[in-house]
């Protein structure tokens, strides 16, 4: 007995020693992985990358290749189930339903690039001798050409995103086409293995056999899809209706959620059916929304991100055993390059045939087809695989070393589409500083309702200036997205063309349309009107009227300020939905922005063009928010009945304090800076002060405080002021006004104009100038280049 409970206790000992050492070396695995991915990122190359180096490398050391021996049948099964983690949750992301609709210009692209890949591939891919079997080389083929033609869609947007070129029309574009590769492929290979098994090659089963085994089989394939497509959603909503948001999954719910799931994929073993094939049919027939699916795939990509990936790359080491590898043999770079040539021709070509029909730039065609060559974890599986089935060792480790150059050159790929972008920039349209003075200005003109109207025409007929150019106003009403009005909204193509029947919004559309409309047609020399709308949720209304901006070629947005003025000449708590939408729209907006802060501008009927009525002021401290209110401030001053006064604020050297406090500023925010202001500031006295046009007063300021004074004694002299955001940031003229401002999106200057304790009569408009895409860190990810 003794002797027994030895034997036990040194077997369980070397266990655990084992066990041990496996963990270690998958420790290791990670690490390399991170630090290998880390040495990467200045090249911005995906993490697949790194994994295949560090896999081929590790999967190759002479000890970790023993102690994985002994462990091969256990990490099998690991890889296998794992790959069907990773193709059930690709299943899910995959829509079925656009194989019955109409291809969209994304989905003509990706069966271009499908069909030319697969043309090409099937009749390369036997000269390329990858498969000694004779008798199934057709098989074999087909096979290889569905691969080839494919994407690796998780792959690619993964890379797509963490460029920063995801929410760009090419980036969506390349995303999208991406998916519908991925798609139609897995599909085709999924359909295929019915007649035409893997293990059927790798056994040389008979072919009286295969009829009645593929009949069988696509039956119970058949009947798996019809079942999980029919019972899955109905069994998912109930659980969804059980565990609504907010509240914790019930633990017995979830467990048979995960059950249902384990289910539909695994019974494909009862009828010789791939695992892996199976679990992405269930995943495209199981629905994508809802809690538990969304649930499931985060977790699945979780797991296969920290602990299958390591795992899934050390294994493919292991198996592409360079002592196998032929260098030296001509025939295997043929297989290496053969492979990348067919991928890169294929998909090219289809994209460049695609986007002559779609009217695409031949360079961005070029650039979206190198970046569908795109292979990944799939690939790398299925050429593992392949290997004991009719495929040597060095054609196995030459496909995976022909998937790995799929994926190294896409950074440069996306490095080039950046390049481009910049250089097609419409920066002449996007602030007003680099508008053409005889130019049409274009206007975005927002209004949350009726209250808005009479101060917007009275912006609306400053804006004007002369009447040539004059200026084209697009008035857009901002209405929140309900429940109710969403069933009577009617959408067209054009961005002109939405509509809403709602009552409530059909008659305040038609106020907002008639008191305009009875305006242009008593004074409307050098305005043209037109009317759009914003229909909306507030999470999507800034995106909405970003897209309206750019679509229209707006230079300036103007939105009102989220509070409105009450009878007692104060401002109101204010919508904060709509505040929300304007700082957004600070950060994302494709143009310049104002914000209008009406308290008092809607009061005059009419302003007049022939008498001087309206005083108006503009607030100049430095920054390029305030050389931008100049350059609006240029177009007013042309307005007969505005009397336009240029208040520039300077810092007083004669203060010892003050002079050193503005030298440390400077410094601090680059002398560059300064100059640019002096030049904007010195070409507008030219055209405009020293004519007389306008009035110009300077102060010379010694802080904060006496910023604030002289901003008080504005009341009762102006009915408007006109400010940059900015307002002259980190300045000592205004150091310290961020620590009490209650609406930061106006900025200090704004915020003391508008605050509560000033003014009651002073209106202000505070704007922003665009941020300019070429001068961020790369490229914003929403641009156009298409």
């Amino acid at each position: 007995m003794a002797i027994a409970f030895t034997q036990c206790s040194e077997k369980l000992g070397y266990l655990i020693f084992l066990l041990g050492k496996n963990f270690a070396m998958f420790m290791a695995m990670v690490i390399a992985c991170n630090g290998l991915h880390f040495l990467l990122k200045p090249y911005q190359q995906p993490r697949i990358t790194s994994d295949i180096i560090v896999g081929l490398l590790m999967g190759n050391v002479p000890f970790l290749r023993d102690l994985y021996g002994k462990f091969n049948h256990t990490f099998g099964f690991i890889i296998d189930f794992g790959m069907m983690c990773y193709m059930f949750a690709l299943g899910v992301e995959m829509d079925p339903y656009v194989l019955f609709k109409k291809p969209t210009r994304e989905a003509q692209v990706a069966y271009a690039g499908v069909i030319i890949t697969f043309i090409i591939a099937g009749s390369a891919a036997p000269l390329l001798h990858y498969f000694a079997m004779d008798d199934h080389i057709l098989e074999f083929t087909l096979s290889l050409s569905s691969l080839l033609s494919s994407t690796a869609s998780p792959v690619l947007t993964r890379l797509i995103t963490s460029l920063n070129i995801g929410k760009s029309d090419i980036g969506k574009l390349i995303i999208a086409a991406g998916m519908y590769s991925d798609f139609i492929c897995s599909l085709l290979l999924s359909i295929g293995y019915i007649s035409m098994p893997l293990d059927t090659f790798c056994t040389n089963m008979e072919q009286k056999g295969r009829i009645k085994k593929a009949i069988v089989m696509n039956s119970a394939v058949l009947g798996q899809a019809l079942f999980t497509a029919t019972v899955s959603p109905v069994f998912m909503k109930w659980v969804d209706n059980e565990n609504p948001e907010g509240k914790p999954m019930k633990g017995s719910h979830l467990v048979l959620s995960i059950a249902f799931m384990v289910m539909s994929c695994a019974s494909s073993i009862l009828y010789n059916y791939s695992p892996v094939l199976s679990a992405f049919i269930t995943g495209i027939c199981f629905p994508r929304e809802g809690r538990v699916s969304k649930w499931v795939i985060s977790k699945i990509n979780y797991l296969l991100t920290t602990i299958f990936f390591p795992i899934f790359f050390l294994w493919m080491g292991n198996a592409a055993d360079f002592r196998l590898f032929q260098p030296r043999e001509l025939w295997t770079w043929v297989k290496i390059f053969g492979p990348i040539v067919i991928v890169m021709a294929g998909k090219v070509v289809g994209t460049v045939v695609s986007g002559v029909i779609l009217g695409f730039h031949w360079p961005e065609s070029v650039a979206i087809g190198l970046l569908l060559t795109t292979k990944g974890h799939f690939h790398i599986y299925m050429a593992i695989k392949v290997m004991g089935c009719g495929s040597d060792t060095s054609s196995g480790i030459a496909l995976v070393i022909a998937i790995f150059f799929t994926v190294v050159h896409l950074p440069a790929v996306v490095a080039h589409i950046i390049r481009r972008a910049k250089r097609k920039l419409p920066m002449h349209r996007m602030s007003l500083q680099l508008l053409d003075p005889s130019s049409e200005l274009r206007i975005l003109l927002c209004l949350h309702g009726p209250d808005n109207i009479s101060a917007s025409i009275n912006f609306m007929e400053i804006s004007r200036g002369k009447s040539d150019p004059g200026i084209l106003v697009y008035v857009t009403e901002m209405i929140e997205l309900t429940d109710q009005i969403a069933v009577t909204v009617e959408r067209g193509e054009g961005v002109e063309t939405t509509n809403v029947k709602d009552k409530d919004v059909v008659q305040m559309r038609d106020q907002i349309t008639s008191s305009f409309q009875a305006y242009i047609n008593d004074n409307g020399d050098g305005i043209t009107l037109k009317r759009t709308l914003a229909v909306s949720t507030i999470n999507n209304m800034a995106q909405d009227i970003c897209t309206l901006a750019e679509d229209l070629m707006i230079a300036l947005i103007i939105l009102p300020f989220h509070r409105n003025q009450t009878n007692d000449g104060k401002l109101d708590g204010g919508n904060q939905g709509f505040r929300y939408v304007n700082r957004k729209l600070l950060k994302s907006a494709p143009c310049s922005v104002g914000i209008l802060v009406n308290r008092g501008l809607g009061s005059f009927e009419t302003i007049s063009k022939t008498q001087v009525s309206f005083n108006v002021a503009t607030v100049f401290i430095g920054g390029k928010d305030d050389r931008e209110a100049l350059a609006y401030a240029g177009r007013v001053a042309g307005h007969q009945g505005v009397k336009l006064t240029v208040i520039r604020f300077l810092v007083d050297t004669s203060v010892e304090s003050s002079r050193m406090a503005a030298y440390r500023v400077s410094l601090s925010e680059k002398v560059e800076e300064m100059g640019l202001d002096d030049e904007c500031f010195a070409q507008f006295y030219d055209k405009h002060i020293s004519s007389g046009q306008i009035s110009y007063i300077e102060k010379h300021l010694a802080n904060a405080a006496e910023t604030f004074s002289t901003l008080r004694s504005f009341e009762g002299q102006y009915s408007l002021v006109i400010v940059g955001r900015e307002g002259g940031l980190n300045s000592i003229l205004t150091k310290g006004m961020n620590d009490w401002q209650q609406c930061p999106e106006l900025g200090p200057i704004g915020d003391v104009l508008s605050g509560p304790d000033f003014s009651t009569t002073v209106s202000v408009l505070v704007i922003q100038q665009h941020k300019h895409k070429g001068e961020i860190d790369g490229l914003d990810e929403e641009f156009n280049i298409m």
